[in-house]
């Protein structure tokens, strides 16, 4: 049985006048739905992501319905310490402040591990965990310099917890993201940080079904309670909600979106 998602819920101004950055936020994905939630939530908005006319595109039409104000965005290879910093730098000095970080890089991939390469390896561990890291580590210096809290929120994924087959690369990268979610929060709660991680399963948007087979996608699909994929924005309410003062005493968990957890 297939289920219809619920109505697309409107802004109630959770996030005003705060600033927040989003990585791989250029498109139809969590990333892009998630700066829209962002920003109809009240919020300031740096976009980045690896392809700049995507992210571009993306810029001129948030800045069109929003506002020009609230909506920055610089191209950023998470794997590049200098346009990890670049990009922080950016949102510090074009809001006075950094409140929010929700990193969403990720790069996944299907090979058996027998036949995997060490460049296959490497390349899914440097964007989704690696990448994940210095922009953690990149936030939390930040916040914590400036003494005013602040909230990172990781994309972790549910194959983190279960197994799937050829996803041995990308399954270690995001077990190694919830871990570094559970590691971070316990040393940022000291300067009052959170960092929280969400674990989707299966969120459907077109750049998706044209990397993944429908047979795959079916029997993905087959197994969530509703029947159905989540839409890309039911991700980021969550995030929305792990980033605004209703989670204030909700540090170090990984919330998972869908009815796969351990």
């Amino acid at each position: 049985m297939t289920g219809a998602p619920p109505p697309y819920l409107p802004g109630h101004g959770l996030l005003a006048g705060r600033t927040a950055v989003v990585t791989a936020a250029a498109g139809a994905g969590i990333g892009g739905a998630t700066a829209r939630r962002l920003l109809e939530e009240g919020a300031r908005v740096v976009l980045s992501d690896a392809h700049a006319r995507r992210l571009k595109e993306s810029e001129a039409e948030l800045a069109a319905e929003f506002g020009p104000d609230r909506v920055a965005a610089l191209p950023c290879d998470v794997t590049d310490e200098t346009q990890v910093a670049a990009l922080f730098d950016l949102a510090v000095d074009r809001h006075g402040r950094l409140d929010i970080v929700v990193n969403n890089a990720g790069l996944g991939g299907t090979a058996d591990l027998v036949d995997m390469t060490d460049a296959q390896w490497d390349k899914v561990l440097d964007v989704t965990l690696n990448g994940t890291f210095r922009c953690t580590r990149a936030a939390l210096r930040r916040m914590k310099a400036e003494g005013a809290g602040g909230v990172v929120v990781n994309n972790a994924s549910v194959v983190g917890w279960r197994a799937q087959r050829g996803q041995a690369h990308y399954a270690a990268a995001k077990a190694g993201v919830m871990a570094l979610t559970r590691c971070a929060a316990l040393e940022a709660a000291a300067y009052g940080v959170r960092v929280n991680a969400v674990s989707p399963s299966l969120a459907m948007h077109p750049h998706l079904v044209k990397v993944t087979t429908p047979e795959l996608l079916e029997e993905l699909t087959s197994r969530e309670a509703f029947g159905r994929h989540a839409e890309p924005w039911e991700v980021a309410n969550v995030i929305v909600f792990l980033a605004s003062g209703y989670s204030s005493y909700l540090t170090g968990e990984v919330l998972s979106v869908s009815s796969q957890h351990p």
